[in-house]
């Protein structure tokens, strides 16, 4: 059992990610001769931290490129908890777009990926907030069934154990976890359900990769006790590539671009350390590997084939990698006579990797279509070329969704292009990331398989396997069915195959907030991902109150690909209330409830997923001015949408407009967030903002990071930007002046309004303002002294600036009644001198 869910997992890490042209590419000579190069090593590193883009990719491409051990990234999260500074996506799609850039950067730096259940529920200030919402043993389960998969010779945490000093909670928790998982991962007592897939393995050492900024500066770390510390060069220099380990890191890191973190691809001599923090067998290593054989030695068996590995390295003909291939199908059978073991199935699968690449076997299977619904019938070509003058005949193929196997038994001549074309039957498994198929808990994803705990993602959906004989020996090579176009402009693009419902709905907005007894017309868009759909659309609330007219609603479309718009007509009851509106699409006997979201982003796959389409809806006490409000959009947030729900009419301008005459049509400007990080020109159309407050505006701005402003000068007086922020939710909040127009007009707000608020009060608040500015809220974490700088109002002439760093662009989105409210009181404030 163990064997064959460890090929399954290799093949789900090796094939299910992929990007524009890179699926296809023809591994170069260089890349093949790396490959070789870490064929003759048998050694693994854990590399652990809490996010996405947590990771040192120095040392991870170290490790991968220039020690050739198989490194592995595990983040306890998938990132979902940030910001997003590419885009609208929040949360779960959030997590969605860094579990990708982490699978990019993997390609780049030659490591793998893994992850934990944990959610990234937003920043945190203490691992015991961290544990308390994550369920510390189930996280802590999470990272001894990844040590037992990997069985990792060497862990490396990102963080340390501290918890005296400050840190993000989710950080220290992860290297906490590590830690305590060092010792349990080879306690066969611990998590003993694991034990049917994988066995107990104990890691040799487990290091903290450290540096001058966790003493707080380069002259500390000068001063600290080094003798238990390793220190690497991880600027080497590759002749035979002919980059540096630091550039190729540089590219890695920039790959997380939701976060703003692109990098430089740096060059030189570049000093990194390793701080030991426990050696099993209670020794201190002079190198990463002291003391561990890394070589076919280590395995019963493995010393001969060492000995041909070497000889393989050194006869590599760069301009015919084809002559290695008697080399290594005779390295093949050597390694198939082995007994079975973990490092017997690795290089089973590398060295078939190696002849593919050696033979230049080219090998597509592509469909015409992208999106496709079960049950649909859709057209495979397969394409192979066969680019040496080795002897490889194709047998057979069996795809995803053929009942039986196809025969060809075909000889593949020197590079001639083979072609095959079948139909399959799409199979009746929509595309559901598998940690979002169950309901997750605040802390922890929902995933009762165990074997399907910390992948990455799931499997492409359709595969063709594809079976050759290669000198008269079987290999069997996969390749996921996926898309092809031809871009006049990008050339060939790839997307993988997604498989949706028959039909798709989808709301304007995932929560739809509603004033008691309002009525709204709600829009809708059903889309189709198959030829002539007929059916219904049934609109049905469970809650009590609540109208829907119509509840049924028939559809028909003709072309895949189409879309209609319907609309329905949505009356909240006289109360507050709070439900749930599943709509559910009846094609016959099939019923679906399931919207697709798209993720189009150039520096990732195309991704169509498959969620839930219940929509909250909400019926709040809420009153609005109506007021011209312009919208400008920073990072990227959905606040402008959440107002427009409530009544405020809204323009989104593009910066560009920000003058003098055009801001005259408006009484209200809102920046979003991180507009004064984000929007260069904010550096000189800041005073055209502020010189139209001065005569008689409303201006908000929402939060910035204080680090990489565009420029200081963010509010007509003073103010300083801090990293303060109140991370808990559910933290108290006093109303500093109660009589103040904010908290009056045009509704009461009270400290209930502050309830029901989600992973976050705020961030990045002012801890320095100009006494022009009125501190209106007061709040404070636990055991932590009071902020007062969440909400500052000042007057400036005729009109108002307004700075909160207040999170509105999570609050609204999750329907919170309190922040809906606040913000139309802050809207409203300058109100009855406003301009006609």
């Amino acid at each position: 059992m163990r064997s064959s869910f460890t090929r399954v997992l290799l093949g789900l890490v090796l094939l299910v990610f992929f990007s524009g042209k890179s699926l296809f590419s023809q591994a170069s000579s260089v890349e093949i001769y790396k490959d070789i190069k870490k064929f003759g090593v048998l050694a693994n590193v854990l590399y652990v931290a809490a996010h996405p883009d947590d990771e040192n990719t120095r040392l991870i491409s170290f490790s991968a490129n220039h020690l050739s051990a198989r490194t592995t990234y595990l983040s306890m999260t998938r990132g979902d908890g940030g910001q997003n500074l590419i885009g609208h996506e929040i949360r779960d799609m959030l997590g969605m777009i860094r579990t990708h850039e982490l699978l990019e950067a993997r390609k780049i730096d030659g490591g793998h990926q893994l992850f934990t259940r944990a959610n990234d529920f937003g920043y945190s200030k203490t691992a015991a907030e961290t544990f308390n919402i994550w369920n510390r043993d189930e996280v802590l389960s999470d990272v001894v069934w990844a040590i037992r998969k990997v069985k990792p010779d060497v862990i490396i945490n990102r963080f340390n154990t501290d918890t005296l000093r400050p840190n993000h909670g989710h950080h220290t928790a992860s290297a906490i976890l590590a830690v305590d998982a060092f010792d349990l991962a080879n306690d066969p007592k611990a998590f003993p359900e694991q034990l049917n897939y994988v066995d107990p393995w104990q890691p040799r050492r487990i290091f903290f990769n450290t540096s001058w900024w966790f003493y707080g500066s380069r002259e500390n770390f000068d001063k600290a006790d080094k003798s238990k510390m390793i220190n690497i060069d991880i600027g080497s220099f590759d002749q035979v590539t002919g980059e540096s380990n630091s550039e190729i890191a540089g590219r890695s890191r920039s790959m997380h671009k939701s976060q703003g973190f692109g990098s430089a691809e740096t060059r030189g001599e570049s000093p990194d350390y390793l701080d030991l923090i426990k050696d099993a067998n209670g020794e201190i290593p002079k190198s990463i590997f002291d003391g561990i054989d890394v070589s076919w030695n280590r395995i019963p068996g493995g010393s001969a084939i060492g000995i041909k590995v070497d000889a393989l390295e050194r006869s590599f003909d760069f301009k015919d990698p084809s002559k290695s291939i008697p080399q290594l199908m005779a390295l093949y059978k050597s390694i198939q006579a082995l007994p079975d073991s973990y490092w017997k199935r690795i290089k089973v699968e590398e060295c078939e990797a190696l002849i593919k690449n050696c033979l230049g076997l080219f090998l597509e299977a592509r469909t015409n279509k992208f999106i496709v619904s079960p049950g649909q019938e859709l057209l495979i070509n397969l394409e192979v070329i066969n680019r040496s003058k080795i002897n490889v005949v194709m047998s057979d193929v069996y795809v995803t969704g053929i009942d039986s196997i196809l025969s060809f038994n075909e000889l593949l001549k020197y590079n001639q292009v083979l072609l095959k074309e079948f139909p399959i039957t799409i199979p009746e498994k929509l595309s559901i990331p598998y940690w979002l198929s169950d309901t997750p808990t605040e802390g922890l994803y929902n995933v009762s398989n165990q074997q399907k705990r910390g992948l990455p993602a799931d499997p492409p959906p359709i595969v063709a396997n594809a079976k050759f004989l290669i000198e008269g020996e079987p290999f069997t090579f996969e390749v996921p069915v996926s898309y092809r176009i031809i871009d006049p402009a990008e050339g060939e693009i790839y997307k993988p195959l997604s498989i949706t419902p028959p039909v798709a709905i989808d709301f304007e907005d995932q929560f739809l907030i509603f004033n008691k007894s309002q009525e709204r017309v709600i829009h809708m868009t059903l889309t189709a991902i198959q030829d002539s759909v007929t059916g219904f659309l049934n609109l049905k609330s469970p809650g009590s109150g609540w109208k829907i007219i119509p509840e049924r609603i028939p559809f028909s479309l003709t072309n895949s690909g189409e879309s209609i718009a319907t609309s329905c007509l949505i009356t909240a009851p006289d109360n507050l209330s709070n439900t749930t509106l599943q709509p559910i699409i009846e094609i016959g006997d099939l019923k679906f409830h399931h919207k697709a979201e798209k993720i189009d982003y150039n520096h990732l796959p195309y991704m169509s997923i498959v969620r839930d389409a219940t929509v909250q809806l909400r019926s709040i006490d809420i009153k609005i001015m109506k007021r011209p409000i312009a919208y400008i959009q920073g990072a990227g947030d959905d606040v402008a949408g959440g107002l427009r729900q409530i009544g405020f009419d809204v323009d989104e301008i593009d910066p560009t407009q920000i003058s003098s005459a055009f801001l005259n049509k408006y009484q209200v400007v809102i920046l979003g967030v991180r507009a004064f990080n984000t929007i260069e020109s904010l550096a000189y159309k800041n005073k055209i903002l502020f010189d139209w407050v001065k005569s008689g505006g409303t201006l908000i701005v929402q939060y910035n990071v204080n680090r990489g402003l565009v420029t200081e000068e963010i509010a007509p007086f003073p103010l300083t930007l801090s990293r303060d922020r109140i991370t808990e939710e559910n933290s108290p909040v006093t109303i500093l002046s109660t009589e103040h127009p904010v908290f009056r007009f045009p509704n009461k707000i009270e400290t209930t309004d502050f309830d029901g608020w989600v992973q976050e009060r705020g961030l990045y608040f002012p801890n320095q303002w100009d006494a022009q500015f009125t501190p209106l809220l007061e709040m404070n974490d636990t055991n932590e002294k009071p902020t007062k700088g969440a909400l500052l109002v000042s007057p400036y002439g005729e009109g108002f600036y307004i700075y909160s760093g207040l999170s509105w662009f999570r609050h609204m989105p999750a329907g919170v009644p309190g922040a809906y409210r606040l913000l139309s009181n802050l809207i409203a404030l300058g109100y009855k001198n406003s301009k006609s």
